[in-house]
C-alpha cells in the first residue's frame, strides 16, 4: 500500500508521480473507515486530498507554513506528516485533535478552529518572517464560505501592503457547512463560470511564446490590455482590485496541474490567490450528494451512510427549533437568523415555512448582530441562533449595537457549556462571564425542556435584550412537576430546606439533583434552587439562601472568572454576609477535547467530585 510509504513529513516527495492517483484514493478508503468509526469532519476533508497532496509535493511543512482556516479540513495534512496512526483516537480525550495544534506538531503553524482567521494569521506569519529575513513561505487555505467572514474581507484589504511572496488558496466547493449565500459566493459563482476565458488565454500564450522572434514581442503587448479583456470576461475582479494576483479557477483535484501553478507561485514576490474549484465529500458518493449531513458526522455505516446511533429523544437545538416555529405561527413579527448554520442550530424547519423570515447572514457573527439590532429598531422581534463559541466573536455588536440602546433582540446561545469532541475552539464556557456584566442585556438558563419552552416564549415578548443558553446534547426532562412561570431576575425554589444550599445554573441543575440525593442519604439538610437567571440575579433568593443555610454551594457549566459564582461572592461582600460559599465552576482553562461525562469528571464537574468538596468542607466547618 501506497500510504504505508508516508511516516513523516516530506515522505510524499519520495513518490513517484505514477502513485499520485492511488496515493489519493487510499487516503479517501482510510479517512472513510476511520471517521465511520470515532465521527468527525469527513466531507470537507474528502474535498481537499490532491490540493493537499499538492501543497506537500510543493512545500515543506516542517518549514513552510501552511494555515489552514477552520482546520477542519487538515485530516490529509496530518496523514501527510506522519500522524495516521492518531486517527484511532480522534478527537477522543488524550488523543489527536480534529484541528491543528501547534503543540501536536511543527508542522501546525498555527491553531485554528474558528473560521475566517487563515489569511490575517498568515500575513501575520509572513511579516514576521520578512522582518526577521527568515526564508520559508506561507500559504493560507481559506474557504470560499470562510471568505464571507467580516474578518477574511479585512484582511484581503490589507495583504496587498506585502512586497514578499504570500499565497493564498480560495478552496471553493460552494459551501461553508450548508449552502453559501450572499454577494461573495454569487461572484464566485460567476468566476467559476467563466473557465472558458483562462483556457484561451493559456493556449494563446502557449502558441505565442512558440513564434520565433515575435512572439514574445506580442505577449508583451498583450499584457497591456490584458485588464480590459479581464473585465469583460471576469465579473468583479474583486481581488485584482485589491491589489492580489489573481489565479484561477483551476482544478482542485488534478495534483500534477495544482504542482504546477503552486511551483509557479512560489516564485512571485507579492501576494498571489490562486482560485481552487474541489468537491465537498468527493469520492464517498453519500457525502457527495449530502455534503451538509458529512460535514461533523457521528459514526456511520459505510455502505449505506446512515449514523449508526440514531438519537431517540428531541435535543435541546430540537426544542428550540420545535417552539420558535410555534412561536412564529402567532407573531408575524419573529424573524430568525443564522450565521451560516441553519442545520445546526435548528433553523431549518423555520427556514421552510417561514422563508420571508429566515436571514442566513453567512460566516459573519458580526454582521447578524447588528443586522438584528436594525431589524429590533425597525419593529421586528429578531431571534439570532447561535453558538456560545461563535457568539463571542460579536461581543462589541452585543454592547454597541444591540444593548446601549436596549434593542429587544433574542439571543438563543447554543452550544454553551462543554461541548465535547472539538475542543477548545469550541467549548461554549465563556458566555456567562462575557454576556452576564453588559447593562440591559438578561442572562438566562433553563433547567429542562419544559422550562426552556417556556423561557423562549417569554424571550419572545421581553422588550430588552435577552440571552439564553443551553447545552449540547439530549433534552434533560427531569423535575418536571416543577414549572413556576417565568419573571426577569427570579430564581425557582426546587427544595427549600436548611443548612446547605445548592445554587444552580441551567445544566448544572441535573447534578445538584443527584448531589442532593447523595447528601441527603447522609442526613444532610439541603435545599435546592434553580437560578434561573445569572443577570439579573435574584438578590431575595440569595438573602433568604444567607438566612437559612451555613454553606453556599454555586454550580454552573462556565469558568469561574467573571461567572455566576464570582457574581455571587460580590453580592455577598457588599451584603456583608459571613456564610460560606464554594463555587463549582470550569478551572480558568481552555479545556480539550474528548467525551463531556469524561471531561466534567477531569475538571471537577460531576457529582462525585462537588460531593467530595461539599463534605471536605463540612469536615473543615466542623
Amino acid at each position: 500500500m501506497i500510504l504505508d510509504k508516508i511516516n513523516q513529513a516530506g515522505d510524499i516527495r519520495k513518490l513517484k508521480e505514477s502513485e499520485y492517483e492511488e496515493l489519493a484514493r487510499e487516503i479517501r478508503r482510510f479517512l472513510i473507515k476511520k471517521i465511520s468509526t470515532t465521527g468527525g469532519h469527513l466531507a470537507s476533508n474528502l474535498g481537499v486530498v490532491e490540493l493537499t497532496m499538492a501543497l506537500h509535493l510543493v512545500f515543506d511543512p516542517s518549514k513552510d507554513k501552511i494555515v489552514w482556516d477552520v482546520g477542519h479540513q487538515s485530516y490529509t495534512h496530518k496523514i501527510l506528516t506522519g500522524r495516521r496512526s492518531g486517527f484511532d483516537e480522534l478527537r477522543k480525550y488524550g488523543g489527536m485533535s480534529g484541528f491543528p495544534k501547534r503543540k501536536e506538531s511543527q508542522c501546525d503553524p498555527f491553531d485554528t478552529g474558528h473560521s475566517s482567521t487563515s489569511i490575517s494569521a498568515g500575513m501575520g506569519l509572513a511579516m514576521a518572517r520578512d522582518r526577521k529575513k527568515e526564508k520559508y513561505s506561507v500559504i493560507s487555505v481559506i474557504g470560499d464560505g470562510a471568505l464571507t467572514g467580516g474578518m477574511a474581507l479585512e484582511a484581503l484589504n490589507n495583504v496587498s501592503s506585502l512586497n514578499s511572496n504570500y499565497i493564498i488558496i480560495l478552496n471553493d466547493n460552494g459551501m461553508s457547512i450548508s449552502r453559501n449565500t450572499g454577494g461573495i459566493s454569487e461572484h464566485l459563482s460567476k468566476i467559476r463560470r467563466t473557465s472558458a476565458y483562462y483556457d484561451l488565454k493559456e493556449h494563446v500564450t502557449d502558441q505565442l511564446e512558440k513564434v520565433p522572434g515575435v512572439g514574445k514581442t506580442v505577449l508583451d503587448a498583450l499584457i497591456h490590455v490584458k485588464n480590459n479583456v479581464k473585465k469583460i470576461f471576469v465579473p468583479g475582479m474583486l481581488f485584482e482590485n485589491m491589489g492580489i494576483t489573481y489565479w484561477g479557477p483551476v482544478d482542485g483535484h488534478d495534483v500534477k496541474g495544482l504542482v504546477t501553478v503552486l511551483e509557479n507561485a512560489k516564485r512571485l514576490k507579492k501576494p498571489v490567490l490562486i482560485h481552487v474549484l474541489t468537491k465537498k465529500g468527493k469520492g464517498y458518493r453519500p457525502a457527495e450528494e449530502y455534503p451538509e449531513r458529512f460535514h461533523g458526522v457521528s459514526p456511520f455505516d459505510i455502505r449505506t451512510g446512515q449514523v449508526i446511533q440514531k438519537k431517540t429523544e428531541p435535543d435541546w437545538t430540537d426544542v428550540f427549533s420545535k417552539t420558535i416555529c410555534e412561536a412564529a405561527r402567532n407573531n408575524r413579527n419573529i424573524v430568525a437568523i443564522t450565521a451560516a448554520m441553519p442545520d445546526g442550530t435548528g433553523l431549518t424547519p423555520f427556514a421552510r415555512e417561514f422563508p420571508g423570515r429566515f436571514f442566513d447572514a453567512g460566516i459573519a457573527e458580526q454582521h447578524a448582530v447588528t443586522f438584528a439590532a436594525g431589524m429590533a429598531a425597525g419593529g421586528l422581534k429578531p431571534v439570532v441562533a447561535v453558538y456560545s463559541s461563535f457568539l463571542q466573536r460579536a461581543y462589541d455588536q452585543i454592547i454597541h449595537d444591540v444593548c446601549i440602546q436596549n434593542l429587544p433582540v433574542v439571543f438563543a446561545v447554543d452550544r454553551a457549556g462543554l461541548v465535547g469532541s472539538d475542543g477548545e475552539t469550541h467549548q461554549g464556557i465563556f458566555d456567562l462571564s462575557y454576556l452576564s456584566h453588559i447593562p440591559n442585556m438578561t442572562v438566562c438558563a433553563p433547567k429542562n425542556v419544559y422550562e426552556f419552552q417556556d423561557m423562549l416564549n417569554y424571550a419572545f415578548t421581553y422588550s430588552c435584550p435577552i440571552a439564553i443558553r443551553y447545552p449540547r446534547g439530549t433534552g434533560w426532562k427531569g423535575l418536571a412537576r416543577f414549572r413556576q412561570p417565568i419573571a426577569a431576575g427570579e430564581a425557582e425554589w426546587i427544595y427549600d430546606e436548611s443548612e446547605i444550599a445548592l445554587l444552580a445554573v441551567g445544566s448544572m441543575v441535573e447534578t445538584a439533583v443527584e448531589v442532593r440525593s447523595r447528601l441527603k442519604e447522609m442526613g444532610y439538610h439541603v435545599s435546592l434552587v434553580n437560578m434561573r437567571f445569572v443577570s439579573p440575579i435574584d438578590d431575595r433568593c440569595l438573602a433568604k439562601a444567607v438566612r437559612n443555610h451555613s454553606l453556599l454551594v454555586t454550580l454552573e457549566e462556565n469558568v469561574l472568572k467573571g461567572g455566576f459564582g464570582e457574581h455571587v461572592c460580590t453580592w455577598l461582600e457588599d451584603d456583608r454576609s459571613r456564610v460560606d460559599i464554594i463555587n463549582v465552576a470550569v478551572p480558568d482553562m481552555y479545556v480539550e477535547h474528548g467525551n463531556v461525562d469524561l471531561l466534567k469528571k477531569e475538571i471537577g464537574l460531576d457529582a462525585d467530585f462537588i460531593l467530595k468538596r461539599i463534605l471536605e468542607r463540612i469536615g473543615e466547618q466542623e
